[in-house]
């Protein structure tokens, strides 16, 4: 669905030269496509933000509300395409695929095989209604992370130096996930969290401010040589990987695709896991793909504690699978569990921290 003739044919050429895929029909706008949603009842859309009559966000509230089907976005990298973007995620669309800047012929088709990717993962989802949001806080004034957290300093004081640190690492459906997550930790949390999720650099900016929004914790944006603090909460940049030093700075890496990935989630555990010790706790939410696998059982092996996201709650069950597939994961739970078993793990870490993490 895209109101650009151009663009409809770019994207029908795309689509039609996979032998595994047909266009079923086109939508002009809004209006069109919930019409056509409801009448030929595709296996899976594709979705244009800025349409007429009927923009994309409101033509995917009306189509996850009335005729759910899988969706995924086609939108500018700007920050008004990632802010819009990342709203039609809440709202129940599956993923998203990037516009090239100059939107001319050649670059959209140089993000064809992710499109037809997506598209074909997207399709064997099974959506759910999602007339209204999940329930969050209410948004609040984004938290400053100069903020002082008197418990989680006294804590990282009393035991060397050294804090609980959470990472988790999301991709396919991971935007919402991540946001009911981080909506659940409270305001007095005593470990760092770091967020790692398969995005681009413009959409993980843009994420910041939107997690912001709703968390009790301080969010920003992950930045090199910065000394991690307890109760803060890091997003990985999308241009990067992310390391910790061994004294805990933050090592922000440009570096090429590691297993096809920038941020890749087994970095950052395997990074974690050195440092922290017995203080790590990884989690792994919805995403297609086995990135973190590697990295569960490196911070199993410095004795850190595993958690992740049940197939019923996944959008994708593939990172989440792949890492039960381990056997070293300590609890598999549903999406609204998570958030409870983090901070209940990290507040027993608190207080009694292992010598061999000191």
């Amino acid at each position: 669905m895209d109101d650009s003739a151009f663009m409809c044919k770019v994207l029908n050429e795309i689509i039609n030269a996979d032998p595994q895929l047909e266009v079923a029909g086109q939508a002009r706008d809004g209006r069109d496509a919930v019409a056509l949603a409801e009448s030929l009842r595709p296996d899976v859309i594709t979705m244009d933000i800025n349409m007429p009559h009927v923009d994309g966000l409101q033509a995917t509230e009306l189509i996850m509300s009335q005729n759910p089907r899988p969706i995924v976005i086609v939108s500018s990298e700007s920050r008004e395409g990632a802010s819009t973007t990342l709203r039609a995620l809440e709202l129940g669309a599956i993923d998203f695929v990037p516009k090239p800047s100059s939107g001319i012929d050649l670059d959209m088709k140089k993000v064809g095989e992710e499109l037809t990717r997506k598209l074909k993962m997207a399709a064997k989802v099974r959506v759910v209604r999602t007339a209204t949001r999940s329930k969050l806080p209410a948004p609040h004034p984004p938290v400053p992370v100069s903020s002082s957290y008197a418990s989680a300093s006294a804590i990282a004081a009393q035991n060397g130096g050294k804090f609980p640190i959470v990472v988790i690492a999301a991709s396919t459906g991971g935007p919402a996930a991540v946001t009911r997550v981080v909506a659940g930790l409270p305001k007095d949390f005593p470990g760092a969290t770091f967020l790692v999720l398969h995005m681009p650099p413009a959409f993980t900016k843009q994420f910041t401010l939107q997690l912001a929004e709703i968390a009790s914790l301080p969010v920003k944006e992950a930045e090199s040589n910065e000394a991690t603090q307890p109760g803060v909460i890091y997003l990985c940049p999308g241009s990067h990987h992310l390391r910790l030093s061994s004294t805990g700075k933050i090592i922000l890496d440009a570096g090429p695709r590691i297993d096809g990935y920038r941020p890749c989630a087994d970095v950052a555990f395997e990074s974690v896991a050195a440092y922290a010790r017995g203080l790590a706790v990884g989690v792994v939410l919805t995403g297609m793909s086995n990135d973190g696998a590697k990295g569960v059982k490196a911070i199993k092996a410095a004795a850190g504690y595993l958690i992740a996201q049940d197939e019923a709650s996944s959008t994708i069950f593939g990172m989440p699978a792949e890492a039960i597939k381990t056997g070293v994961v300590n609890e598999v739970l549903s999406l609204d569990a998570i958030s409870a078993a983090i901070e209940k793990r990290v507040a027993k870490l608190a207080r009694l921290v292992p010598v061999e993490a000191r």
